[in-house]
């Protein structure tokens, strides 16, 4: 059985593991500070959180319990060290190549989001060739086997694309998502525009930061 239901501290603390096991795989696994800072980090996240290490252990051992998270200990040093178990695991039935790892991680530390948003924040994940990529890896997640990791929500007024999210956090109301999307229109098309021309400005800036990063030595 596929996980359902995870709270918003959980995707979290699977997101942080996932990303940080490809970004950083010399500091992987990660210990309880790392984790948290990682948890509570001011950029590429979203929303910001300021979870206190409690709340973060808290979490690890509900996650433990449902076998999506690993638990290893130094006894002589008395340090747990966290490896996340939701896929890609010996241990799980959820099997992702590149392109899919990168989407179910970012899903789950930025929630909902656009093929060229995805795109232009999956550098140190993945690389995606265009925008068709992201698309392809997102309809395998919608088509996976047993049931849909993914849901491609209505599109935004104002947004060129729609945003697409994962189910780990239980069903989405697709037409409820469509209202709250409309109840939060701009009343001045101009301020739709505005705001659209500022996020594909922003994603263009991230994909321009990554690829620079990609050529330092």
């Amino acid at each position: 059985m596929l996980p359902s239901n995870l709270s918003a501290n959980e995707c979290r603390v699977i997101g942080c593991l996932m990303e940080k096991s490809v970004t950083t795989p010399e500091q992987y696994p990660l210990t309880l500070n790392a984790l948290t800072n990682a948890c509570n980090q001011k950029s590429a996240r979203d929303p910001v959180m300021s979870l206190t290490p409690g709340e973060v252990q808290r979490t690890v051992r509900l996650l433990e319990q449902q076998h999506l998270l690993r638990v290893e200990e130094n006894f002589k040093r008395g340090v747990e060290k966290y490896t996340q178990r939701l896929c890609n695991s010996s241990y799980s039935e959820l099997q992702f190549d590149g392109a899919q790892f990168a989407i179910v991680c970012l899903l789950l530390l930025r929630g909902p989001q656009t093929p060229g948003e995805l795109r232009a924040r999956s550098g140190r994940l993945h690389e995606f060739a265009d925008n068709a990529a992201v698309v392809d890896a997102l309809n395998g997640l919608i088509d996976h086997t047993g049931e849909a990791l993914v849901v491609k929500l209505p599109r935004t007024p104002g947004r060129k694309d729609s945003e697409y999210m994962h189910l780990f956090g239980g069903d989405i109301d697709v037409e409820e998502h469509a209202r709250q999307a409309a109840d939060a229109r701009p009343e001045h098309g101009g301020a739709r525009s505005s705001v659209a021309q500022l996020e594909e400005r922003l994603n263009a800036l991230e994909a321009e930061v990554s690829e620079l990063r990609k050529r330092l030595p």
